[in-house]
């Protein structure tokens, strides 16, 4: 898998080269700023894009802006961006055209290798990857916003929650421990709640949720 790095320190984007490296990665570019982002990945069409949400000159959205024309220019180049802070501002507008291969993750993911791998693996192959953390803010701004979220049991928000990081039945029920025809059981009660169509295609449900929770 080609992989194209924006990120401006220069000791985080060495080590992100060499974890991805390392985890089968082919990472065909690492740049400081977005402009050489934006022409890394015109010149490579990679399959995927790892940037830093702030970058120079300003260091405040630049790496986001970047995201955004490069999901727009190149739909078929997942995108993971990375960020220091929660910004729920961020996630919805990178969830809200096309909520598909695409990631919101905090720098404090990549130590964990494996699982931060696994999530970018996930997002290229057309899922969505949102951190634990950024998840918590819109679901806790959609219980205040409105009653729909609130009137959902513990055990349904906690399978919501997961739903929207991207995880897949068979994960929620290993996570929870539970089987998963409950976790099938606990998703139909939360689509009747929350008013969303039932689909066949979990990751569609899954973006459903995110849509919900997006608003």
């Amino acid at each position: 898998m080609r992989v194209v790095i924006g990120e401006d320190e220069a000791l985080l984007r060495q080590g992100l080269a060499l974890v991805l490296e390392q985890g089968g990665f082919d990472v065909v570019a690492a740049v400081p700023d977005a402009v050489q982002l934006l022409e890394a990945v015109d010149r490579h069409n990679p399959d995927l894009v790892v940037t830093d949400i702030r970058m120079p000159p300003t260091l405040t959205d630049e790496g986001l802006v970047a995201a955004l024309r490069i999901r727009s220019a190149h739909p078929d180049t997942a995108v993971v961006v990375l960020s220091q802070y929660v910004q729920r501002r961020y996630a919805v507008e990178l969830l809200t055209d096309r909520p598909a291969k695409v990631g919101y993750l905090l720098k404090q993911r990549i130590s964990d290798v494996d699982t931060f791998c696994a999530d970018l693996r996930r997002v290229a192959a057309g899922g969505t990857a949102l951190d634990p953390d950024v998840v918590g803010v819109m679901v806790k701004r959609a219980r205040l916003a409105d009653g729909d979220v609130a009137r959902l049991t513990p055990r349904q928000q906690e399978v919501m929650a997961l739903m929207a990081e991207g995880r897949s039945n068979g994960w929620i029920a290993s996570r929870l421990v539970v089987t998963e025809k409950a976790v099938v059981q606990h998703a139909s009660r939360i689509y009747d709640a929350l008013g969303l169509p039932v689909d066949a295609d979990d990751h569609r449900r899954v973006l459903a949720v995110i849509r919900y929770l997006a608003q």
